[in-house]
Parts: C-alpha cells; structure tokens; sequence
C-alpha cells in the first residue's frame, strides 16, 4: 500500500469516528483497534452489539456506529439495526451478552473485517424493589468493602474452591449430616455474604405463602394457617437448596436490575460448587450430582432468602393449585402443607407435576395425608385444634426440669449441653409458645432449677 494510499485510510477511519462521536450522544467509548482480518460472524456480532451501545439508541446513530466499526457502508446495517431496534425498543445497557447472543442468533451477520472496537461499559438500566444501584464490580467492590482482587478471589472465577486439596485455599467448611451437606462459609465470605442479604435480598418481597426465614412470620404461623383442619396434606422438597442452580441465581439477581457483570460476580458469592474430595463420602448418587455443580450452600445467610426469592413461581402456583381446590397452601423452607375440608384425589400428582416443573423434586418417602381422627403435625407442632407441641414432648421437658429442681442442673445434664440453663430456657420458651397454662408450670419449675444451682 503506497503513503498516499495510507494516507487516505487514516482520513477515512478519523472522520469515522468523528461521525461515531457525534452519533454515541455523549457516553464515553473504549475504543481499539481490532484485527484487520475477516471475523467469524459471532465475533463480528459482538463487535457490533457492543457498538451499538454506546449510542443513544436511535436507528440513524446506531448505523453511525455499525459502519464506523466494519469497513465500507455496508447495505446489511440497516436491515441489522431495525430488527436490534424490534426486539430492544430500549438499549440493553445492563445486557451487552445478552445482545450479543441475539445478534448472533437472529441475524445475518457477515464475515467482514473489524477495523475499530467501541465499547461502553455495562450500567444500571432500571432497579426493582429499591435495592440498592450497583453499576459494576468495582462499585460492587466497594459496596462489600473489599478491593477487586479480595472480590476475585472470593467469588473464585478460577475454581480453585472446588479444586483446592488444602482446606485452607477453601472458602467454605464441610460437615456431613446423614442426608445433607452443611456448607459454611468463612469469617469473610460470611460477612460479605451477610450484607448482601441485609441490604440486597432483604428488600425483595417473597410470596406470602412463605413462613420459613421471613421476618415476622415462623413456624408458629406456618402451622397455625393449617390448624384446625378437616385434612393436613405435608409433603417434602428433596434437596432443596442444592437443587437451586447458579443459572436461577443470577436470573434472579440480573432481574433486580443488575448490570450481567455484576449479577454474575453476586451469583458467584452466593454460590458454591462442592469439591470432589468431599463428594467422596456422599451415599446418594443424586444429591453428589447435585452438588457437583454451582448450587446454593447450605449453611451461607443468603442462601434460605434466595431459595425462597427462586420459589416464587413454585409458591405461585401451588398457592393456585390450593385455591382452585378449596384449600389452603403454606410453605415453610422445603416442607409444603395444603389443608382443608377434603383432599381431592388429584392433588399429590398435580403437585409433584408442579414441582417437577419448576427444578425441584419431592421426597418420595415424606408425603403424609392426616385427617383430624389422627394427629396432625407440622414442624413439630400438633395442628389438630391449634399450634402446640405434643403432649409427650412437654411431659418430659417437665420431667427433666423436675430433675433439675431437685437434683441440680449439673445432675440433669446427661447430654452434657455446655449451656444447660440457657438450653432448658430455650426449650421451655418453645414449647409455651401461645400456650399460658404450660408457660406458668414450666417457668416455675426453671426457676427451682435454676436457684437449686
């Protein structure tokens, strides 16, 4: 190519992106220069795709910028940017993968060479709920209070969580249960996970047929919409919170308003992929598949909130299941209950279809049917008239408290508790929950025990 001839290319790409400046209405664009050589149309639609955001989203601009990012004037841009313009009246500022993919799936995008990359970065288009605006990881970083590297790190893009053989390159501590997994978190990854459930996951609204870890509502609540019943349906999600997928956390949080980078590094705080060394001692085939993949811990803060924030489809639609059935539904973590005057023969499989449906599994071995000639419990509490714990179970907390008063509370400790006054205090609050005839028996004989020492 001879100077004049590089000359007159220089000309032609300044004037280019003097026309591309005045067409992207004031955002601020990365440029670079790109390869020369023919793309492969996926890399070419993401070219354009990230083009076209940093206009201001009007058709004349928008063809500024294809044609300031490929060379000549190509005859497709048009056609391109009309049917971007259909499918997005508004800029997906939050969602340049997203465009992306639909480029590159919906268009016909040539094999052309890319002579100038445009990008702007992802920002908040729109925030539900008044969580709280973060435009990208390093505003996510500062939010959490760390640095970009300490963000890295404990979102562990590289895996090493899930490959590390030294507990202490491990984020999360493990301990086996006889059928789950408890998957703490550290000190740190606890902190940070705490604040993004106080001041993120706090402000989203749940359905109002969940009683489990929802302020102001409980176990009482959850067994008192059941109380009284003719019959009480219980049935059991399997694996509930391992059964959540990383893909459904990150929907959710890019449904807040999240820009993608900054749903994903959030999804990657909340999640955890199990490492295989501690899969070894799983005995079920299903829940180790489970886990294996990017799932929700049990045993993080944030994990019963947004289990509950992914259920809402669930909740929804057995709450109408319940209605169009005369009855009534409540969920309490992964215990569901349908109550009423009947049980309609078709309910337990509309259910698992429903469940099924929306990721879940029921427990095959958990689903009870109980009408009021029997007893009725729900998460430890009888139902038949009203929430209370079983007879039995009061009979011998008064039993060991009696023990307590008269022999001490080191004599009635035979399960060595560290706290045993606090623990008897625990107990006797629980079971005189709403119930003031066992509240005054019970904290009459805890006060023996206690000044017997």
């Amino acid at each position: 190519m001879t100077t004049a001839a590089h000359r007159r290319r220089a000309i032609a790409l300044r004037a280019s992106r003097r026309r591309h400046d005045r067409a992207s209405s004031g955002h601020a664009a990365a440029r670079a220069w790109y390869s020369p050589r023919k793309q492969a149309p996926s890399r070419v639609a993401g070219v354009l795709a990230d083009a076209l955001l940093t206009t201001g989203w009007q058709a004349g601009d928008m063809i500024a910028a294809v044609r300031a990012v490929v060379p000549g004037r190509p005859a497709w841009a048009r056609r391109l940017v009309g049917t971007v313009l259909l499918a997005y009246p508004r800029a997906p500022a939050d969602r340049p993968r997203e465009l992306r993919r639909f480029l590159s799936s919906v268009s016909r995008v040539p094999r052309v060479a890319v002579r100038l990359r445009l990008v702007a970065p992802a920002r908040v288009v729109r925030m539900r709920w008044g969580v709280p605006p973060i435009g990208d990881l390093a505003a996510l970083a500062a939010f959490l209070g760390v640095d970009g590297d300490a963000l890295d790190w404990f979102a562990d893009r590289r895996e090493i969580n899930r490959q590390a053989r030294d507990e202490k390159l491990r984020h999360y501590r493990y301990r086996w249960l006889r059928h789950r997994l408890i998957e703490a978190p550290k000190q740190r990854l606890r902190t940070m996970q705490r604040q993004v459930l106080d001041e993120i996951l706090s402000a989203v609204p749940v359905h109002d047929g969940v009683h489990g870890f929802v302020p102001g509502r409980g176990v009482h609540t959850f067994a008192a919409a059941h109380a009284g019943h003719a019959v009480l349906v219980s049935l059991d999600l399997r694996a509930f919170f391992s059964s959540i997928t990383a893909a459904r956390i990150y929907g959710l949080f890019h449904g807040m308003g999240y820009p993608e980078p900054v749903a994903h590094a959030l999804t990657a705080l909340t999640t955890t992929s199990t490492p295989a060394q501690v899969l070894r001692a799983a005995s079920d085939a299903h829940l180790a598949a489970l886990l294996r993949r990017p799932h929700l811990p049990q045993g993080a803060p944030t994990s019963p909130a947004l289990a509950n924030l992914c259920a809402f489809r669930l909740d929804r639609r057995l709450s109408a299941l319940a209605t169009r059935f005369g009855l009534t539904y409540a969920r309490y973590a992964d215990d569901l209950a349908f109550s009423g005057d009947r049980q309609p023969a078709a309910l337990v499989p509309l259910v698992s279809r429903i469940v099924e449906d929306e990721g879940f599994r029921l427990h095959p071995h958990k689903t009870r049917v109980r009408r009021q000639s029997q007893r009725q419990s729900l998460a430890g509490l009888v139902v038949n008239t009203r929430p209370a714990v079983s007879r039995a179970d009061y009979d011998r907390l008064r039993a060991i408290l009696h023990d307590a008063a008269v022999n001490g509370l080191a004599a009635a400790n035979r399960d060595n508790h560290p706290d045993f006054a606090a623990h008897l205090a625990g107990r006797v609050a629980w079971l005189s929950h709403r119930h003031p005839s066992r509240a005054a028996k019970l904290h009459a004989l805890l006060d023996r025990a206690r000044s017997e020492g």
